[in-house]
Formats: structure tokens, sequence, C-alpha cells
């Protein structure tokens, strides 16, 4: 099996639709990479991941919309296609196994989690990561 971990922003909001009888989530994860290119100058290459997450547990999708931080991983495919000046084109599908919101541009820094932990927290003053730190508190070491 090949396995494919992506972190990267969402492009628009999810859409949600049933087929055979069955749910499915769609969106797309942008993941930007900078780099120096042979001349020492910075570069940035974004590489567009499009997602179908097939699952009962719709809950989560009001919570993938634009600019959403997201883990994904699952199975990936890689499809090719003719763009419409004649050259080929190639895109990066992914059949999702497991989605973790991370955070936003929208959320304040450090509630971030899965989608059990901001489900959990919903209403609450105290960020996750205060959470956390009461926690480790108890570790031995």
């Amino acid at each position: 099996m090949i396995k494919l971990q992506v972190i990267g922003h969402l492009g628009k909001d999810c859409l949600t639709n049933v087929v055979s009888g069955k749910n499915v989530i769609n969106f797309s994860v942008a993941h930007s990479e900078k780099f120096k290119d042979n001349m020492g100058n910075q570069k940035e290459r974004t590489t567009w991941v499009e997602c179908a997450y097939w699952t009962d547990r719709t809950a989560i999708a009001p919570y993938l919309k634009k600019g959403q931080l997201v883990y994904v991983e699952g199975t990936p495919d890689v499809k090719a296609y003719s763009k419409n000046d004649g050259t080929a084109g190639a895109s990066l599908n992914l059949r999702v196994l497991n989605i973790q919101l991370l955070g936003s541009a929208n959320r304040p820094e450090g509630q971030s989690g899965s989608y059990a932990d901001q489900s959990s927290i919903q209403g609450a003053d105290i960020p996750v990561s205060a959470q956390v730190a009461e926690t480790a508190d108890d570790l031995p070491f």
C-alpha cells in the first residue's frame, strides 16, 4: 500500500455528496513549499491535492472551509488528462483515510488539533495548548 500524507490549506469550502448511497466529502488541499533554485533565488511551489473522504461521519464538513489548515493521509492516485490547449496535464488525487484540523488564519493560535479535539472544547475559553500543558506536568521526567 502506498500512503500519502499532506499538510496544507483548503482551497475552497468542501462539498458533501451522496454517491451510490454513500457519503463523500470532496475538497482540495494546497501544499506550498519554499526553496532556492540553482541561481540562489527564493522560489515557491504549490502542489494541489484533490481529496475524497468516503465516510458516514460527515459532521466534520462544516469545519472544512477555505483557508483551514489540515493534515490528511490516504492512498494517492495520479490521473492524466488533456488541457484545453492540447498539452498533457496530471492531477494528484487522494482517497482520504484520516483527517485532522490543524488551525487556520481565522482561529487564534494554540487552538488546533483533530476534529474530535475541536468539538470537545467548543464553547470553552481554554485553548488546547493550555489543556496539554496541564497534563504534561504529570510526566515523570
